[in-house]
């Protein structure tokens, strides 16, 4: 006897949508035997129902909520993007018991509390691993391959419209404006790039991977960020000559208090990382995110982070657990919010610094420049000096220290007759 059908509906028809469904067409009779029922399409949701998209126009609806409404949907698939619409669609289905997949990283990471709870409620499955690294499968590994151990780090590059550009001023030595331009006639760049290049995208990211990993609720609004858009080629230069590059990294980890109370840290920033570290090596459009935990070690998953394909990919990975589950009658992990570790301001986060400064080419510049980071306890590890007159540049690589220290530091440099300017503020990570 064949088993009964489980019902999909797809909210969005974009660059993901159109593979999502491309794939469940595709792949039915494959993926109905790892499932064990098959999986058919009730509708597909579209903010214009024009009948020119390659698939059945009686499946395509401008009506969303009578889709997920509907008693033969058993699980939703959301891949429209934005928050306010996702947000009322997904707790419509969830209320009802629907299971839901979703790669809204935006979504999740404002209001993971309230879609969890929803899910808990009633007993509904909600799967996420588009929401990270696109094909990249990091979020299940946190929840479950590693839901034995304790994970003390996680940090990656999880952007990849950055992290093209980071690599093609790296490599080209071109500057961030005609990188950008490049990236987006590539079309790795949105029309507006801002909340790739301003970091906005890695830290919703950065928000979910905290989350799991250190079973606390943490939002994108308590992640500290940087972006990419005052990265200069003379930034990169000075890397090389460090022998490192520059990438914009999302970082995640416990620190101790020097009372012994345990916090967590959630950041986002370009950052110098030497040559010889695995992310170093991740460029182009690529992703990777390294986890850290007691018993496993280390471990990196490196992959394509975005596309229609590659997304597409860990949207139906999840489909087809939510379908087991449904199918069989279990259920996927539930939210682990235990914990509840409060989240340490960035100034009392310790890292490595460079300090890049156009100055007078005059004696005694070094010594006065030396003086203000002794002041404050920033230890100078390395000091470069290029250029002359109008184009004296000094480079500071300092030592561990609190960003309080530093950020005091430079605002002290800069009411410095001898430093024309502050020019960038790097930090280093992975030495």
């Amino acid at each position: 006897m064949t088993a009964k059908p489980i019902g999909i509906a797809v909210l969005g028809l974009g660059n993901v949508g159109s593979e999502v469904v491309r794939i469940l067409t595709e792949n039915a009779e494959d993926l109905a035997a790892r499932v064990g029922a098959p999986l058919e399409i009730r509708g597909i949701a579209v903010r214009r129902v024009d009948g020119k998209r390659g698939v059945d126009a009686a499946l395509l609806t401008d009506d969303p909520e009578s889709l997920v409404n509907r008693d033969d949907v058993d699980i939703v698939v959301e891949v429209l993007g934005g928050i306010d619409v996702p947000r009322k669609l997904i707790l419509a289905a969830l209320e009802k018991g629907k299971s839901v997949v979703t790669a809204n990283k935006a979504l999740l990471a404002e209001y993971t509390g309230e879609l969890n709870e929803a899910a808990e409620k009633s007993r509904a499955d909600l799967y996420f691993e588009a929401a990270v690294a696109g094909a990249i499968p990091v979020v299940r590994p946190l929840m479950q391959s590693l839901a034995g151990d304790r994970v003390t780090k996680v940090a990656g590059i999880v952007n990849g419209t950055t992290n093209f550009i980071l690599s093609a001023m790296d490599e080209t030595g071109a500057d961030y404006a005609e990188t950008l331009v490049e990236a987006g006639r590539l079309g790795y760049a949105e029309a507006d790039p801002t909340a790739d290049v301003e970091g906005y995208d890695a830290a919703s990211k950065a928000a979910i991977l905290a989350s799991i990993a250190f079973h606390t609720r943490v939002t994108a609004g308590d992640v500290y960020r940087e972006g990419i858009s005052n990265i200069t080629s003379a930034d990169l230069e000075t890397a090389r000559s460090l022998d490192c590059t520059i990438k914009l990294l999302a970082i995640c980890e416990r620190i101790t208090t020097p009372k012994g109370k345990e916090r967590i840290s959630a950041r986002v920033y370009p950052a110098l990382v030497p040559r010889d570290h695995p992310l170093a090596t991740v460029n182009g459009a690529f992703n990777a995110v390294v986890v850290e935990a007691e018993a496993a070690g280390r471990l990196m998953f490196y992959g394509q982070g975005a596309g229609g394909s590659p997304t597409a990919s860990a949207v139906l990975g999840d489909l087809v657990m939510a379908a087991r589950n449904k199918f069989y009658g279990g259920r996927g992990p539930l939210e682990s919010k235990y914990a509840k570790l409060e989240i340490a301001p960035m100034g009392d986060i310790s890292t490595r610094y460079y300090v890049s400064m156009e100055v007078a080419d005059k004696p005694g510049v070094l010594a006065t420049v030396a003086a203000e980071f002794s002041k404050r306890d920033v230890s100078i590890s390395t000091v470069r000096q290029s250029g002359s007159g109008d184009g004296a540049r000094l480079v500071v690589v300092t030592h561990l220290a609190a960003d309080s220290a530093l950020s005091e530091t430079v605002s002290a440099l800069d009411k410095l007759d001898v430093v024309t300017s502050v020019a960038s503020v790097l930090r280093l990570e992975g030495t």
